[in-house]
């Protein structure tokens, strides 16, 4: 059975994101301790996947966030404008001058090679994107009149503050009214939760919010950490790839929450900082739908990689409403994106198709 998808023609919007955009500062091929210059990309769980869906597969998306009025944030402004995604769903909020009240994140990362892994070092505590809060978005106008095929959110977001964890149920409970398909990637991050209550919060905040989920997504850990099912054991980067445990979760999973329409996982062995085993399995209807698999994956920069997965599969449902492209342009795009740095896709869909048709690296002249 497809998903129950809206027309495109009857929408303004192919897919929206509610996330909070860090400023990346990347020192490249050293460490944070020791930089002396940083390369500035944007990036976000959530706002990633609406960038690869405008950059890569040409769909119209546009991100629900807030920034600080000032020239950092105008430069994360400038980040998302150069990826098409569009901005006018953005809420600005005026600067104290010192970043008291309210700043704009920022994220340090390290891309990490062989043995050394990579590190993410946020500094994002009292941001603007953080104290969002129910009522601040007129979800009614976004999802009754203007018309969003796709609505994307994850726990991310949702471990910002209390105030996000409630405005991300709010937008998917109005997304659910209007007919709009809801993904939600669960994206644990343990630094996140660690000072609010740690795995127990995780699991109340995103288990509320999985009750109003059509499509859940999740890497290795997510699913464990985030809604309490066992899948790939205690220590997920030392499990060899396990779809068997993967089926069995879905079907406790579904016990709890029969709304799921889908439900998918990348499946990453980590060899290495650069070098990974990468695959992806899908659940739809009853039916479990495994992508080509990517052993000893290269890596350049691993960070982005699942949002990028997150997007193919929201294209492939878009674009063909099958479940097999959805998985295979899912893992295909994450791919692409581990070989480019930065959070976001610099892949095009043309190199995507090529990977997904079987070529290879051959030089293009």
């Amino acid at each position: 059975m497809a998903l129950p998808l809206k027309a495109r023609n009857a929408c303004t919007f192919d897919q929206i994101s509610l996330g909070e955009i860090l400023l990346r500062l990347d020192p490249g091929e050293g460490r944070i301790r020791t930089a002396r210059h940083f390369s500035a990309w944007e990036g976000g769980g959530e706002y990633n996947t609406s960038r690869g869906l405008r950059k890569c597969f040409g769909y119209k998306t546009a991100v629900c966030t807030a920034l600080v009025d000032n020239e950092i944030g105008h430069l994360i402004e400038d980040f998302i404008m150069q990826g098409g995604v569009g901005t006018e769903l953005i809420q600005w909020r005026d600067d104290d001058g010192i970043g008291r009240s309210v700043r704009n994140g920022l994220n340090f990362t390290e891309r990490g090679f062989g043995i050394r892994g990579a590190v993410g070092n946020p500094d994002r505590g009292n941001t603007a994107a953080s104290q969002l809060k129910p009522g601040d978005v007129d979800w009614d106008h976004l999802f009754g009149q203007l018309g969003v095929r796709w609505f994307h959110t994850g726990g991310i977001f949702a471990a910002l503050s209390p105030s996000t964890a409630e405005l991300t149920l709010e937008a998917v409970k109005a997304a659910n009214r209007y007919g709009t398909i809801v993904s939600y990637d669960l994206n644990y991050r343990p630094s996140l939760w660690k000072t609010i209550g740690g795995l127990t919060k995780a699991q109340e905040v995103n288990r509320k919010i999985a009750g109003f989920v059509d499509v859940m997504i999740g890497n290795e850990e997510d699913f464990t950490a985030s809604l309490g099912f066992e899948v790939f054991g205690s220590d997920p980067t030392l499990s060899p790839i396990d779809t068997a445990a993967f089926k069995a979760m879905i079907e406790t999973a579904l016990g709890d929450f029969p709304n799921f329409k889908v439900a998918a996982t990348t499946l990453r062995r980590v060899i290495s900082a650069t070098s990974n085993d990468w695959a992806a399995i899908l659940w739809h209807d009853g039916g479990f739908y495994e992508s080509r698999a990517y052993p000893e994956l290269e890596i350049l920069d691993r960070v982005g990689g699942g949002d990028s997965f997150a997007s193919g599969l929201q294209f492939g449902f878009m674009e063909f409403n099958d479940p097999q492209k959805a998985v295979d342009y899912g893992a295909a795009h994450g791919a692409l994106a581990s070989t480019t740095p930065g959070d976001t896709s610099m892949a095009t869909r043309k190199e995507v198709e090529k990977i997904l048709a079987g070529g290879g690296a051959r030089v293009v002249r």
